[in-house]
């Protein structure tokens, strides 16, 4: 079975913000910053074209769905929708996508389902023949977000998903559409309802979406300022990362500029680590 990283549109956000209680010195190296102390991030997506014979999308990157001052405001690069050119690219439109599965709901994972912005127009869903799937928790939390996260959500999508009659809210481990071949995981240290999918066994590919938006934030002690709840992140990692190694899985990386696919590794100190695949595509047992 194949998988394919898709590269979606690119953003600019505060450093200090994605890298929370890591000081500003050391982050810059990772990641060095612009002259507003932003920092670059993909918003990637993983495509399968053959799953059990279903074409399937996890996630949906940030998409052109913003109006220009957000667009800015956010740090969006492109007013035009990159992850549907990255498809087009593949020979796929995103009429042919049979099912989109999300990790949850902020808008630089679930904007990519919106239409590109159109001055004087509603948001309309793109993706017509897709079942939506989402993690039955992270749907509560977008249909009724705390204070601190209200602004990651887009307030319509909630309603346009409904109505397409092809929304399907997962709780466990398996949904009915994709069976065993995708297993998901939750986590709830980023916001509550995180679902990770791992598509196939051992020697299979984990989403990890913003369990760890790329290489810096595998090492354990690293959150964002974004994170609901920082510790119970970290515990959560662990246990992923551990996942990873133990069965063998390449990772994918929502955020990171560079790496879309990689393995994680531990060090006899125990510290978790990161391998760069230089591959954007790989083959795993189905």
């Amino acid at each position: 079975m194949k998988v394919v990283c898709v590269e979606g549109n690119r953003q600019r956000l505060d450093g200090g913000a994605m890298f929370g209680n890591v000081p500003h010195a050391l982050w810059a190296r990772w990641m060095p910053p612009d002259a507003e102390n932003r920092v670059e991030l993909a918003t990637r997506a993983l495509y399968v074209p053959d799953l059990d014979g279903r074409s399937v999308l996890f996630e949906a990157g940030i998409g052109a769905f913003f109006e220009p001052k957000l667009r800015d405001r956010y740090g969006v690069f492109e007013a035009q929708h990159v992850l549907l050119a990255s498809l087009q690219a593949l020979g796929v439109g995103h009429e042919d996508i049979d099912v989109v599965v999300l990790s949850h709901l902020h808008f630089d994972h679930a904007g990519g389902l919106l239409a590109p912005y159109v001055a004087g127009a509603e948001q309309t869903l793109l993706f017509p023949n897709a079942r939506f799937l989402v993690g039955a928790d992270a749907w509560q939390r977008a249909c009724e977000p705390h204070p601190r996260d209200r602004a990651s959500f887009i307030p319509a999508l909630p309603g346009l998903l409904e109505a397409t009659g092809r929304l399907e809210l997962v709780d466990g481990e398996l949904s009915p559409t994709l069976g065993d071949t995708v297993h998901f995981h939750y986590s709830h240290g980023h916001t509550p309802g995180l679902m990770l999918s791992q598509v196939g066994g051992a020697g299979g590919v984990m989403f990890v979406s913003d369990l760890a938006p790329g290489r810096p934030w595998v090492h354990l002690p690293v959150t964002m300022g974004y994170d609901r709840y920082p510790e119970v992140l970290v515990d959560e990692k662990r246990r992923i990362f551990q996942l990873a190694i133990d069965e063998d899985l390449r990772i994918c990386f929502p955020h990171d500029p560079e790496c879309g696919l990689a393995t994680v590794q531990q060090d006899e100190r125990g510290r978790f680590s990161a391998q760069v695949l230089a591959e954007y595509s790989c083959e795993i047992p189905g």
